[in-house]
């Protein structure tokens, strides 16, 4: 039986692959890739030579066919095949398909194996200067107005015990949108935004939510991460 092995690649930066993860890419029998053509710039860069034979063993493994490809893997792994999962960028299964084969392995013993690497949300908290000790991740903000404030109710709720810092993605066309509902729920508290992290045009900026609208008021482009803490 095969073994499964859950692969971090480079949030932006190239240089950040680790040398177990290219080692596992290169000897593993098959990569499942959330992108096919993200993970072709990766063998790109780091495989050439052998562009033609690390391409083969590619395959697509993204969210909306992630219970159609499933049966597909586990036959792999069945059959003595190792498989590496990769997502676009990051550690696989944060806020990215994967967790639910992960379940099926593990259900059917088969061996779960994480080439850790790295991650936007710890990038993103040790840059942040707020408190390390806990955090509370929360992926993307759900996409509907309403069903996002009843979530932000909840979530102010859930900090009164514990106060953790708050880490959660943003995409750049909801950004402003989304730090009004913040905004309305917790008041104009400072938070942290870090902006293409790892990236050439990295930015981490620390300001109330006012300040953060008004600096992005004519729109934001890149990967972002908000944080904040209440206490």
């Amino acid at each position: 039986m095969g073994n499964l092995f859950i692969v971090a690649t480079p949030i932006g930066n190239l240089q950040d692959i680790s040398l177990r993860a290219l080692e596992t890419l290169e000897n593993v029998d098959f990569i499942a890739c959330e992108d096919t053509r993200r993970a072709f710039l990766l063998i790109g860069r780091f495989f050439k030579g052998s562009e033609k034979e690390m391409k083969r063993k590619l395959f697509s493994y993204y969210e909306e066919k992630e219970n159609v490809k499933i049966p597909q893997v586990l036959n792999l792994l069945y059959n003595g095949k190792n498989v590496a999962l990769i997502s676009d960028a990051g550690t696989p299964l944060i806020s990215d398909p994967g967790y639910k084969l992960v379940r099926e392995c593990i259900e059917n013993k088969i061996k779960v194996i994480s080439v850790p690497g790295a991650s936007s949300v710890i990038s993103s908290l040790v840059v942040s200067g707020l408190p390390t000790d806990k955090f509370l991740f929360l992926g993307f903000l759900p996409q509907k107005p309403g069903h996002r404030l009843k979530f932000l109710e909840k979530v102010k709720d859930s900090l009164k015990g514990i106060q953790p810092t708050v880490v959660f993605f943003e995409s750049p066309h909801k950004f402003l949108k989304n730090l009004t509902d913040l905004g309305s729920v917790f008041g104009d508290i400072d938070i942290v935004v870090v902006r293409e992290n790892t990236k050439m045009h990295e930015e981490v900026f620390t300001g109330k939510i006012s300040e953060v609208a008004n600096k992005y008021e004519k729109g934001v482009r890149g990967e972002i991460t908000v944080l904040f803490n209440t206490k």
